[in-house]
């Protein structure tokens, strides 16, 4: 839908039952991905030691208590024929992208980790092609390499077109510039309440987002002067002076809703919407006293406002207060949100049936 390029990362190559090449399979068969190995595994299940990169052709171990130091060694021989077949479908398929890369397998000449990244990166980007890396998440082991995949294949903001419907103009598309010197476009994605007040992250598409700045709320028309600007990393906020056009940040002060466009003032443009799917799942929402009544409404009001795909509303048939959502997890963390942040005591249960009276035959 949003053409977005990707890579896949097989996670839990340590548990029981792993079977990375299955999923490869999977990936192509089910999902109609040209999926293509950048790794094999060294070992799996209770084996699992670490990968060995197809590229570099290197074995990669993940040392230390938590798999943050990678070492580099040589491919273990009983693995060293698979890793040699495995490069060659990978060279095979890269190539169909980069002439430069088929004219070495032709003159077999060596062929570089830079060559084939660059191929890679440019089926990448046309979503002709997804690169698979392989490891365990929890065990933090292969994934700086899959970090390095996500650096060397997937997109910076200039390499991707992104457009914007220009209301002036009976909502016409136009094609946004990665300038930061433009004037301002800016898509409020997530909405967070600190302890500060409402955090807004940001992805600004054109522009630059400075601090003492006037943006405009195109939904509302409403202008704000723009005033602390941070970007995170985790839950660690760095202060900075402006945010340019490419790059993903959070103001703080900001009232709005979830996926606002913020422009400069004069800038009558805004960002598609994003497709929000229909609930899937409802439950009935009660609380034991009228504190967590109160509680429980300005939870729901914030969730609302924050999450596009969960909705809260009120039978008119049965007096009940019914949230619906995407799945039962989803559901199951703002009740548990609503307990933690709010201090509503709040239990859960199925809506009940408005149950009405049918005429079935005549006296």
């Amino acid at each position: 839908r949003y053409k977005v390029p990707s890579i896949a990362f097989i996670n839990k190559c340590d548990r029981s039952g792993a079977n990375p090449f299955r999923v490869i399979n999977q990936l192509k068969s089910k999902l109609g991905h040209n999926a293509v190995a950048m790794q094999i595994p060294i070992g799996l299940e209770n084996e699992a030691e670490g990968v060995v990169d197809l590229v570099s052709m290197k074995a990669l171990y993940f040392d230390g208590d938590n798999g943050e130091i990678v070492r580099e060694a040589e491919i273990p021989p009983n693995l060293l024929e698979d890793a040699r077949t495995k490069r060659e479908e990978l060279i095979d398929a890269a190539s169909v992208f980069s002439d430069e890369l088929t004219e070495a397998i032709l003159n077999e000449s060596e062929i570089s980790s830079e060559l084939i990244y660059s191929a890679m990166r440019i089926g990448t980007l046309q979503r002709k092609i997804t690169p698979v890396y392989m490891g365990s998440a929890y065990k933090n082991k292969a994934i700086q390499p899959m970090l390095d995949g996500v650096s060397y294949l997937l997109p910076c903001p200039s390499d991707v077109e992104n457009v914007a419907m220009d209301m002036d103009n009976n909502e016409e598309l136009i094609v946004l510039e990665n300038d930061p010197e433009k004037p301002i476009v800016a898509l409020a994605f997530k909405l967070e309440d600190g302890k500060y007040g409402q955090l807004t992250y940001v992805r600004v598409y054109q522009g630059t987002v400075a601090k003492g700045s006037i943006i405009v709320n195109i939904r509302n028309g409403k202008k704000v002067k723009v005033g602390r600007v941070v970007r995170m990393h985790a839950d660690q906020m760095e202060d900075v002076e402006y945010l340019k056009s490419g790059y993903i940040g959070a103001l703080f002060g900001i009232e709005c809703s979830s996926g606002d466009t913020f422009t400069s003032p004069g800038t009558n443009v805004t960002m598609i919407s994003m497709y929000v799917p229909k609930p899937v799942i409802s439950a009935a929402i009660t609380t034991k006293d009228n504190k967590s009544q109160m509680a429980m409404a300005k939870a729901l009001n914030r969730f609302c406002k924050e999450d596009p795909t969960f909705k809260s509303f009120v039978d008119p048939e049965t007096n009940e207060t019914i949230i619906e959502g995407m799945g039962e997890l989803h559901l199951d963390i703002y009740v548990e949100r609503m307990r933690r942040e709010y201090g509503a005591d709040v239990t859960t249960g199925n809506p009940r049936v408005a149950y009405r009276e049918t005429i079935t035959q005549h006296a």
